[in-house]
């Protein structure tokens, strides 16, 4: 490797160009070194130049795809789970049927399962993870091919993902002053989704130059696409705070005890962890397409894109979990409550009432502490009986009140 003087890596460093066991102890002038035989040389020239100097210098060769195999695996393997006992609650209650949220939650588990497989057969065994020059050059043309269609999946996950929760707010909201809210959102996310999933597939031309271009030797042109990567995350991000202003705008006008109202708002609010996800992921598009060690630094961005969609789901599948588990356990879902009652009877009664309509039942037992106490005259005033009773709540077995909110 040769370096004219004004622009030679050596010229900030005490080492000299020909002491080779210098240079391979000063890892500030190999990271100098590798930024300019990159930058200057062809791309396999490059690639073939740092994976000699690597060698020369027995320098470690770096491997993340392990961990990484075992995030994919572990999230995609608990987001399947949790989707199918979500679809169970169907059986366990034939009453209930399931509705477009449960479609796209389906689609969007079926979608993940692809990109699971892709991650974990696809992608490390093509070099993520790894220093781009330490695999060959086929590896890096089938890893960039499969990171394109990882991308264009990663778009329909997230459109398909934001459609389950949107149809979820209309079942729940939908006869309240939000539902043309609901509506209009589920129609920009539809577009949005749309627009950017054509974008994406068609983002270079040929499309094929998705994955040749890296060498240099072939002819295309492609679109801004950092830029595009940018636009997504932002307007995405945008989305997800607007949809967990939706559902949290209406707690207060539930019908619940405030214990209740504030378990709802809980149980949304973990949607802010996906939003904190989103926004580091944004942070890993810096650079998403124009690094020249993609295997390496686009590590990060594969693995946020997994966690987000992959907590996304989880998200979306608690409300399922649970309405189940009121279902399963409804003497630890339910809730008590004391109250005092005045009437003139001795006998103490048991009232139950069931709502069909809600699953739930409501169950009034009176205690035997009647006690009277005379007042007055008693041939005019009467006696006066005072009863406590306790009220037992199943009410868990529904997120919230469907009766009209407004």
């Amino acid at each position: 490797m040769r370096f004219d003087s004004t622009h030679s890596p050596f010229a900030s460093s005490t080492c000299a160009p020909t002491d080779l066991a210098c240079a391979c102890r000063d890892t500030a002038l190999q990271s100098t070194i590798q930024a300019c035989v990159l930058a200057s040389c062809r791309p396999k020239e490059a690639l073939t130049a740092m994976n000699i100097f690597s060698k020369w210098c027995n320098l470690p060769i770096r491997n993340r795809g392990d961990s990484f195999h075992n995030l994919a695996t572990s999230f995609g393997v608990i987001t399947a789970v949790l989707v199918v006992i979500r679809m169970t609650q169907y059986i366990i209650s034939p009453a209930s049927t399931p509705g477009l949220d449960d479609l796209f939650i389906v689609l969007t588990m079926f979608c993940g399962i692809a990109g699971t497989i892709i991650n974990t057969v696809v992608l490390i065994d093509n070099g993520l993870g790894q220093d781009v020059w330490s695999i060959s050059f086929e590896m890096i043309t089938t890893f960039a091919q499969w990171l394109f269609f990882q991308e264009f999946l990663y778009f329909t996950e997230i459109t398909l993902l934001k459609m389950s929760l949107l149809f979820f707010y209309l079942r729940i909201f939908g006869h309240t002053r939000i539902r043309n809210l609901i509506i209009g959102t589920l129609v920009f996310n539809t577009a949005f989704g749309i627009v950017f999933i054509i974008v994406a597939g068609f983002q270079c031309q040929p499309v094929s130059y998705n994955w040749t271009r890296w060498h240099g030797e072939g002819q295309g042109k492609c679109l801004n696409i950092n830029a595009l990567a940018w636009a997504n995350a932002a307007i995405s991000i945008a989305t997800d705070v607007w949809m967990l202003a939706l559902p949290l705008s209406q707690i207060s006008s539930l019908n619940l005890h405030w214990k209740k109202k504030v378990e709802v708002g809980a149980m949304f609010g973990v949607g802010l962890f996906v939003t904190a996800v989103s926004i580091i992921r944004l942070k890993t598009l810096v650079g998403f397409s124009s690094t020249h060690n993609p295997t390496w630094d686009q590590y990060g961005v594969v693995v946020w894109s997994t966690i987000e969609i992959n907590v996304g789901i989880i998200c979306a599948c608690m409300p399922a979990m649970r309405v189940i588990l009121a279902r399963l356990f409804p003497r630890v879902m339910g809730s008590k409550q004391t109250n005092g009652l005045y009437g003139t009877s001795k006998v103490s009664r048991k009232a139950t009432t069931a709502s069909r309509k809600m699953g739930s039942e409501s169950v009034v037992k009176t205690a035997n502490r009647d006690s009277s106490t005379t007042v007055g005259d008693q041939s005019d005033r009467g006696i006066l009986f005072s009863r406590e009773f306790t009220v037992d709540y199943h009410d868990e077995a529904s997120l919230v009140p469907l009766q009209r909110l407004s």
